[in-house]
């Protein structure tokens, strides 16, 4: 789909205007700051030691963490998705599941057992949201995750909607370690890389930090106020 930008240089002209000043038309240039200490935080960290960080920090979001490779990934999934008592199951339709070996639990081993799972389908469309709705699961995959704060990065298009990810009752979120980054800084560094290298960007970047939870009130901290009750996390030994 190609979109088409309406009206740009009148809105850019107006709101120069507004601000009593010149269009600026060439490329405003970074600024060098003398200090820029949010490259120290971590800085050389192996991807163990930022894994060691993550699952610690994991104890303070109240969030499960379990570990595997991509032999016992199967069992692993299996094992957490029982435990929160089965399905409805909704996931993403990405091609990373076959090639971790999820199939047979996804397409036979659920189904013979009458666990339903649906896979995402972008034609469906208001279908894809009734099924997220009613699923007691959800299953999605980060694609950056910070260390420093426990949190998981998740691109949207149309085979992995974002409804996926939080309404559902309870999510599993598949991890492999090379997604590691020490935090928000070096996130931001790799979506822009990814930006240069394909030109495109995600329809809707979202960062997740445990089950959905809020000490709005007199700081009592409440989980589950707007998504997922129970988060756990998968990390994968893919190194």
């Amino acid at each position: 789909m190609t979109c088409t930008i309406q009206n740009r240089e009148k809105f850019l002209d107006k709101l120069a205007n507004r601000l009593d000043r010149p269009r600026i038309s060439t490329p405003v240039e970074r600024p060098k700051w003398k200090f820029q200490p949010q490259y120290e935080v971590l800085k050389g960290a192996s991807q163990d030691e930022l894994l060691e960080v993550f699952t610690e920090h994991c104890k303070k979001i109240h969030t499960s963490i379990y570990f595997t490779d991509s032999n016992g990934l199967a069992e692993t999934v299996n094992d957490v998705v029982a435990n929160y008592g089965g399905g409805p199951i909704v996931t993403w339709k990405d091609e990373r599941f076959t090639k971790w070996g999820l199939d047979p639990l996804f397409k036979q081993k659920w189904p013979e057992e009458n666990i339903e799972v649906y896979e995402w389908d972008h034609t469906k469309k208001e279908e894809n949201i009734r099924k997220a709705e009613n699923a007691k699961v959800g299953i999605m995959i980060s694609e950056i995750t910070l260390a420093e704060s426990g949190t998981v990065v998740l691109f949207s298009d149309e085979n992995k909607g974002r409804t996926v990810s939080f309404l559902p009752a309870t999510s599993i979120v598949l991890i492999p370690i090379s997604t590691l980054v020490p935090r928000m800084t070096q996130a931001a560094q790799k979506m822009r890389e990814i930006h240069q290298n394909t030109g495109h960007v995600a329809s809707c970047i979202n960062f997740i930090t445990g089950p959905s939870n809020s000490a709005d009130i007199e700081l009592n901290l409440v989980v589950g106020v707007h998504g997922p009750v129970k988060v756990s996390y998968i990390v994968i030994n893919d190194l």
